[in-house]
């Protein structure tokens, strides 16, 4: 049996978010994760901060939106 690990394509909400606002997103890849949104949030001109975390017994990364 195998696991398909792959990540589906992620859309980030900064621009409908306040400051304090907050997203999970489940994935079995933090790390790359936390990239990818630090990347997303280059773009979009926002500042975030993201932690490795569990939500309901799954892994994933936390977001919240600084500024």
């Amino acid at each position: 049996m195998s696991l398909d690990t792959r990540e589906p394509e992620w859309l980030f909400p900064f621009e409908g978010m306040e400051v304090g606002d907050s997203f999970f997103i489940p994935t079995l890849r933090p790390d790359q994760m936390i990239s990818a949104v630090t990347n997303g949030a280059k773009r979009a001109k926002v500042k975030v901060v993201s932690y490795t975390t569990q939500k309901d017994g799954n892994l994933g990364v936390r977001v919240w939106r600084v500024n």
